[in-house]
């Protein structure tokens, strides 16, 4: 028999949708994921496995289900990076950060609620919302993909969401929001009705500017979002986290599962944030990489969005699929993310990025001649 998922009693808002993925194809360059490209060094690989051995003495027993170590070990991470002072009751952590923004959408979002975003922008985002019933609102950005203030502002007082998404930097444009705009629409959205503000700082780490973490003091709508599998080169950990009110935390463990974390998932995580200083190194030289794929990139004629993230905007193309097609021809993945024009690369190693540019080098000859 063959069924499909809407001939199941699927609910309405699922029907003729698509699981968000990046194709993950067999080609030597892969840079449309946004990963760290470095692998983790030896002495963390053997941190961990020590760290995974002591827990796994005790996997008969269910992990500590307030991860208490582990908030207390990301707040000090958070209060050093960024000067300003958290505590473990302002932390919360999950499965990736994408968990994170499920758990404040079941707790703050749901049946007769909304959200809103600005896109083009992480695309889960909306997905999220859809999954926990959360209606959605697509908010405006500028040509130069910025925030539209005034745009926002009004659509905010507009719809009166529930929920105000802010990316910075933004994905998949690269963008940052700058802490003033954010204030602005922190402001809008408390004043059209107490609602959150949910700040993903998911790239943060790559960005040119501070983060916006320390304007959650005395702002207890104002949630700032974080993981681990960026700067931390740990995607396949899957830990994210949030830093916020102690009452936001209070208000998402209504809905989280019991014993979400692993025991396993919490160790990685601790042995992880003990080997900051070397993986923040990897950062800094992401960083350095992604300043040359940009400066390439316009020298070799391309547009440029510019970029705070450990990936890059760039076009303006005609059909930007089909150039999509021509760069993974000669073995280098990118992401057309379905911004008219444009398609997304991450910053690789150096080798990665030098294939990656002799490739849309020879793209751009092919279009000239």
């Amino acid at each position: 028999m063959n069924i499909g998922i809407d001939d199941l009693p699927v609910r309405d808002e699922l029907r003729g949708k698509s699981p968000y993925g990046a194709p993950q194809l067999d080609v030597p360059v892969r840079l449309n994921t946004n990963e760290n490209p470095y692998p983790l060094p030896d002495a963390l690989v053997e941190r961990i496995a020590e760290r995974v051995r002591e827990a796994a003495r005790h996997l008969n027993r269910y992990p500590d289900r307030d991860a208490v170590e582990l908030r207390t070990r990301l707040a000090k991470y958070l209060t050093d990076t960024t000067g300003h002072t958290v505590g473990p009751a302002e932390v919360w952590a999950a499965n990736g950060s994408n968990e994170v923004l499920q758990q404040l959408l079941q707790a703050f979002g749901g049946p007769g609620r909304t959200a809103i975003g600005f896109e083009p922008s992480y695309s889960m985002h909306a997905l999220i919302a859809r999954g926990t019933g959360t209606g959605w609102i697509s908010g405006p950005r500028n040509e130069d993909f910025t925030v539209d203030l005034a745009a926002a502002e009004k659509a905010i007082a507009e719809h009166r969401p529930d929920v105000v998404f802010i990316t910075t930097p933004n994905n998949p444009t690269g963008t940052a929001v700058p802490a003033e705009t954010v204030l602005a629409l922190y402001e809008a959205a408390q004043a059209a009705k107490p609602s959150m503000v949910v700040v993903d700082e998911a790239y943060v780490e790559f960005s040119h500017s501070a983060s916006l973490l320390p304007l959650i003091e005395g702002r207890p709508n104002l949630v700032v979002s974080r993981t681990m599998s960026k700067a931390f080169g740990a995607a396949g950990l899957r830990l994210g986290y949030l830093a916020a009110h102690p009452a936001v935390v209070d208000a998402v463990q209504l809905v989280r599962l019991p014993y979400h974390l692993s025991a396993v998932t919490q160790a990685t995580a601790l042995a992880a944030l003990e080997h900051t200083g070397t993986l923040l190194k990897y950062v800094e030289q992401l960083k350095s990489e992604r300043d040359r794929l940009v400066s390439e990139l316009l020298a070799a004629g391309y547009e440029v969005t510019a970029s705070d993230a450990n990936f890059v905007q760039f076009g303006r193309f005609d059909d930007a699929h089909a150039v999509w097609r021509q760069i993974l021809d000669r073995g280098v993945l990118v992401r057309d993310n379905g911004v008219p024009g444009r398609l997304r690369v991450t910053a690789g190693t150096p080798e990665e990025n030098d294939a990656f540019l002799d490739a849309v080098r020879e793209v751009k000859k092919e279009q000239s001649a």
